[in-house]
């Protein structure tokens, strides 16, 4: 498998001879507003500044190129944005996490959107999806539902893309069942001024670790919208404290691992 960040939580992953889209989010630097108060959300860091807070590293039109398949694990602008629902075509395999989801990208317009379930198959890759928890406490009803899939196939290592969660029982679950080799965690630590945590932060990632320390740990969601605290550079200091470095990769935008 080939697995690239393209920036926050989008990604291209090359899986079993498929190409997959995860959450895309396409706008340009700048275009969209910042998380916090001119979306009706509390303060936030850096609400000054527009997202999102970086260039994409590569064109649209090589991202979207050859795709087989686009998941979208929610709705969040930072995951799905207006510049990825014009430039997909109408008729791409998407996958959404439930009904809600899927009627909202179905009247923009797209004609081939089903709801992943715990035994979904897609050209004989099965598609497993997990829970999450997209936050702590009273903040967790305003995120949302968010889901994470696991990816599996013969040919292939277990891939569990976790998604915009924190980690919590239900995490621990998807690694105790599937006993993924590859993991991408979403780290930035995106918060708000009040509520906490919304995605994982470091300690969040040691957990990942204890639970699968032979497994590949990739961060992504990092640096790229306004509300991020904590940064690469903090996170790859960490990991060197911890002696986990071979085990959590921090790549930059575009960067790509290949297993």
């Amino acid at each position: 498998m080939n697995i690239q960040l393209i920036r926050n939580a989008t990604l291209v992953i090359e899986y079993a001879g498929k190409k997959f889209l995860i959450d895309p989010m396409l706008a340009e630097k700048g275009t969209l507003p910042a998380f916090g108060p001119e979306v009706g959300l509390p303060d936030a860091p850096r609400q000054d500044q527009k997202n999102p807070l970086v260039d994409l590293p590569i064109s649209i039109e090589n991202i979207i190129e050859d795709i087989d398949a686009v998941i979208v694990t929610h709705l969040h602008p930072d995951h799905w944005d207006m510049a990825a629902i014009e430039a997909l075509p109408k008729d791409i395999k998407l996958f959404s996490q439930n009904e809600e989801d899927a009627s909202a990208i179905s009247d923009a317009g797209f004609q081939n959107v089903e709801i992943l379930q715990e035994n979904t198959v897609f050209e004989e890759i099965q598609l497993i999806k997990t829970k999450g928890e997209h936050g702590r406490g009273e903040i967790l009803k305003a995120a949302g539902h968010v889901c994470g899939v696991v990816f599996k196939h013969s040919s292939e290592s277990t891939l569990y893309v976790a998604g915009d969660t924190v980690w919590y029982d239900a995490v621990q679950d998807v690694i105790n069942t599937h006993k993924p080799e590859i993991i991408v965690v979403n780290a930035g630590d995106n918060q708000f001024n009040i509520g906490g945590s919304l995605v994982m932060g470091k300690d969040d990632v040691y957990e990942v670790y204890k639970a699968a320390p032979n497994a590949k740990i990739i961060s992504a969601h990092m640096e790229s919208v306004n509300h991020w605290t904590l940064s690469r550079e903090e996170l790859k200091n960490f990991a060197d404290e911890k002696g986990i470095s071979s085990n959590v990769l921090v790549p930059d935008d575009g960067e790509a691992y290949t297993f």
